[in-house]
């Protein structure tokens, strides 16, 4: 069908709505490997947007495309975790073979390859993406089959099953993992859950001190009280699944496992603020997820657990939309989310005004993470002090950590709130351990000498990251990983981060190319501060964290790379010139004639 014609009569087909734009956008791509112009005009005609609106969005998310992308579009996962693994040997290799370059598509429009930041499959790498569809444990034997498959023109449909097989690999349980695998009869549940009106239910949500578990730890029952109070005409209940953190991939495992108990913490929050409509905003990298999330909620609709008079509670309706991200890693901050699910440009807002006065809409919204739900309806159902019986007095309950890296296990752990970071390297299996990096590129990298701190919010925080370091590793290979990583993420937005964050990457490949001096290690913790002291948003002011940890704390990574005491310029022009001159007919010196 014609591009143009595929958008009135099935894209837009009953409906015409400007907040759904991206996934007009996402639902192009998958049918055209890239946006056609007739497409972009047709929205343009049909949106009253302008067109250049329409590309400025187009050209915000890595997973759209002005130009046509291959049969068979490959997205080698490049997290540091990754490249531990060996991803580069892999990469190479594909690209010999299928003769194409990384970053380019064939001539024939067979062949697309490239790099994306992360997929959420660290504990089970390499990883790529085909066509959105993950697979994991890439060795050789893996890539000559998936070599064979593409170069045979076999369908992804039928390419062999065990290929896309992505376990959850939960490794240690706790009072939350236990609670969610009792879990039998989700009529009953629901019932139970809602039949508690908006004060009690918020009064036992501050009992159990449930904190949000994506990082920021903001009281949840504070987060809902407000919202139920906040004025406006609507409520929206949002679930942050754009799990975009290096080396996170806990919330990956919750939405396959335990997307039920999900939609019944997002239902507990719709019915204690009183919302008729709630989004799952899933990250574009788990595309592969959402035909098993969708089926669960038509299931649910099916017996009457979503939609109108909820459970046979009359007055009580309420129904789910899954909206699926296009590769943004800002999008995880709630008010890009917010913004890209209105079908923009994931750019974070002012605040105040916040989400849960002026959210989605710009009417009262709760923004909470897949994990912050499940707790939240667990709670509910085992009461607050089943809750506190875990944890610290400032920390209740437990914490899933998403594990990779050097360690024997890694995979899913849930620990009570209050566990040691030695106790979690030893119980997976982590030997030598030179660094870890927890909560993700935006976190806190630490060494043995802080092996006896604690996970819990008044010690290190984290929304469940660990990426575990042995002593062979070089530390300034995670640097320079999450140094372009948040080059590549940044939404440009404002001049510290965009042009701070570049200016930062330059200096750590000067160092790690061996050119560096202690001039630029100065000029490294100079940026650094500038960025986190003037950027807009939490992206720019975490950025630049893996430099300073590491700079203070593992000063021998970097001192060992220099070459130089002194400044040494990372461009020589003069020698630059030197051959023209030579052409030229001039002298080698500057200013003399030959």
């Amino acid at each position: 069908m014609e591009p143009a014609a595929y958008v009135s009569d099935t894209l837009l087909a009953g409906s015409c709505d400007k907040t759904s734009l991206l996934q007009y956008l996402v639902q192009l791509q998958t049918t055209y490997r890239h946006i056609p112009s007739e497409a972009i005009s047709a929205l343009s005609r049909s949106l009253d947007l302008p067109e250049n609106e329409i590309r400025g969005v187009i050209e915000f998310y890595s997973f759209l495309h002005l130009a046509p992308r291959g049969k068979y579009d490959i997205l080698f996962s490049d997290s540091i975790t990754d490249q531990m693994l060996g991803n580069r040997l892999l990469i190479k290799s594909i690209s010999e073979r299928l003769k194409v370059a990384v970053g380019q598509t064939t001539r024939n429009k067979h062949v697309s390859l490239d790099t994306t930041s992360c997929t959420g499959i660290c504990d089970q790498g390499p990883a790529l993406l085909v066509n959105g569809i993950a697979i994991g444990k890439l060795d050789e034997t893996r890539m000559t089959l998936i070599g064979d498959l593409i170069e045979s023109n076999t369908p992804l449909d039928n390419w062999p099953d065990e290929l896309f097989i992505i376990e959850d690999n939960i490794q240690r349980e706790d009072i939350l993992l236990s609670s969610l695998n009792a879990a039998e009869d989700y009529r009953q549940r629901l019932g139970q859950l809602i039949s508690s009106p908006p004060e009690d239910i918020l009064g036992i949500l501050q009992s159990s001190g449930l904190r949000g578990r994506g990082g920021a730890g903001y009281p949840t029952a504070m987060k809902w009280r407000y919202c139920h109070e906040a004025g406006g005409e609507h409520r929206y209940v949002i679930c942050n699944a754009d799990e975009g953190e290096p080396g996170t991939f806990k919330d990956r495992v919750l939405l396959h496992h335990y997307a039920h108990q999900l939609i019944e913490g997002m239902t507990l929050c719709a019915h204690t603020i009183n919302a008729a409509r709630g989004y799952i905003y899933l990250r574009g990298e788990y595309l592969y997820l959402r035909p098993q999330l969708q089926a669960v909620i038509d299931e649910r609709r099916k017996q009457g657990l979503l939609g109108e008079d909820i459970n046979d509670h009359q007055g009580f309706s309420f129904d789910i939309e899954i909206h699926l991200g296009a590769g943004a890693y800002i999008c995880g901050e709630e008010s890009a989310l917010i913004d890209s699910l209105e079908g923009k440009r994931g750019i974070p807002r002012k605040r105040p005004p916040f989400p849960v006065t002026h959210g989605y809409l710009n009417q009262p919204t709760v923004v909470n993470n897949v994990e912050t739900f499940i707790a939240a309806s667990e709670i509910m159902l085992n009461g607050a002090d089943w809750f506190t019986s875990a944890g610290t007095k400032q920390s209740s309950g437990t914490k899933l950590l998403s594990i990779s890296g050097d360690c024997e296990w890694p995979g899913i752990y849930e620990y009570p709130f209050g566990t040691s970071v030695q106790e979690i390297l030893q119980d997976c299996g982590a030997e030598n351990t030179q660094a870890v990096q927890i909560a993700g590129a935006a976190g806190e990298t630490i060494g043995p000498d802080q092996f006896d701190r604690t996970i819990a919010f008044e010690d290190i925080g984290t929304g469940g990251s660990f990426i575990v370091f042995n002593q062979q590793r070089d530390l300034l290979d995670m640097v320079s990983n999450f140094a372009h990583f948040f080059v590549h993420e940044s939404c440009g937005f404002c001049t510290p981060c965009r042009v701070g964050g570049a200016l930062l990457r330059d200096l750590v490949n000067k160092v790690y190319a061996g050119h560096g001096s202690c001039y630029d290690l100065d000029e490294m913790r100079r940026l650094a501060g500038i960025m986190k002291e003037t950027s807009f948003c939490g992206l720019g002011t975490t950025a630049p964290n893996h430099v300073l940890n590491t700079l203070d704390r593992f000063p021998h990574v970097y001192e060992r790379k220099l070459s130089h005491l002194d400044f040494q310029p990372a461009f020589d022009l003069d020698a630059a010139l030197d051959e023209a001159r030579q052409f030229a007919g001039r002298s080698s010196h500057p200013g003399q004639c030959k």
